[in-house]
């Protein structure tokens, strides 16, 4: 066997968990099991009441929300085993992704549980599951996806320098703007609603798949920060302004999206401010990935400041006594809202 010291993209599949050469992705692989949570213990029995209340353009945004979310993750999962499950050679990292992938299956069955309680018209229910093709805010945000996707898909293996570049803009493309602007949008729609009393059976699942979204996340930009480390040439200026680009890119999709839920605006939430909102959102990925920040904006949304303390300290006290995780020390998220 060879002593070479390997990269984490170096083409392969490793198997060897001893001696542990990431042994970080292992720790994320352990806490990621205490985080487990199920679809059923989400109660969206109050959800259906409130329902009946909104306005008919609060419905609308609910509607075409829960509608993104159907498909969200199932890109995501599919990028995870088609390219990151394919590429990231460490076992403990696979280790992580294999967890990734049931947490993304947990949160598909969420949204499949929201899209049959929340629309229980069978064809307006089958519209949303092909939101793909019928929605375009919702096409449009996909075929962003797609082309990230499709950049790496048919590469076997990273022999390259110009193959590991289209790796990482296509970890950085869903780490940074899907799961780290896409879904940070809806998530600031679904809080706005809980900040007014509504929906709380939504928010409490959605702060569970917070709390993964975050995590998966954190494990992203960890590992571009592992090949930054191990290949420091790879991410260069060229490719510095390939991402901001590809953030302008990603607020101006999540920016189309807004209008279509917010239309002329809703009392405390409108398109402008989304685009601040989103904005500083993505500054924040920029400055994550040692980038200037491009937009300078200032979050507008005072009930996203409060959503790392609301609720969420709860969290393991509703696990039910049947549950057998170890849950030890405290639990919070990253302050990037």
């Amino acid at each position: 066997m060879s002593t070479q010291t390997k990269n984490l993209l170096d083409p392969g599949f490793e198997l060897t968990l001893r001696p542990m050469r990431y042994p970080d992705f292992y720790e994320r692989y352990r806490d990621a099991i205490k985080n487990t949570w199920t679809v059923e213990e989400v109660d969206l029995h109050s959800d259906v009441t409130d329902l009946a209340k909104l306005s008919a353009g609060e419905q609308h945004m609910i509607g075409r929300l829960v509608a993104f979310f159907a498909t969200g993750d199932s890109i995501v999962a599919n990028n995870l085993v088609l390219t990151l499950y394919k590429h990231i050679n460490s076992p403990e990292a696979r280790l992580y992704l294999s967890r990734q992938l049931f947490e993304e299956a947990v949160h598909v069955q969420f949204y499949l549980t929201l899209l049959d309680t929340y629309l229980p018209d069978p064809d307006e229910r089958a519209g949303a599951f092909d939101a793909v093709e019928n929605i375009p805010s919702i096409r449009e945000k996909a075929q962003f996806c797609f082309k990230w996707i499709n950049e790496v898909e048919k590469l076997d293996s990273l022999q390259t320098k110009a193959d590991r570049r289209r790796f990482l803009l296509n970890l950085i493309c869903f780490a940074a703007c899907i799961e780290g602007l896409f879904f940070y949008g809806a998530f600031a729609y679904v809080y706005w609603f809980r900040s007014r009393g509504l929906l709380h059976g939504l928010a409490t699942g959605t702060n569970w798949v917070f709390r993964d979204e975050s995590a998966h996340m954190a494990f992203a930009f960890q590992v571009i920060d592992t090949v930054r480390q191990e290949e420091p040439d790879l991410f260069d200026d060229d490719m510095a302004k390939e991402v901001t680009a590809m953030l302008e890119e990603a607020v101006k999709a999540e920016l189309q999206f807004a209008h279509d839920l917010c239309g002329k605006g809703l009392p405390g939430m409108n398109t402008e401010s989304m685009r601040e909102y989103l904005q500083c959102v993505a500054d924040q990925r920029l400055v994550r990935l040692g980038l200037p920040a491009r937009y300078g904006s200032e979050n507008p949304f005072s009930f996203m400041e409060l959503q790392n303390v609301q609720e969420l300290t709860n969290f393991f006290e509703r696990r039910p006594s049947a549950y057998q995780v170890a849950v030890e020390g405290s639990v919070s998220f990253d302050d990037d809202f």
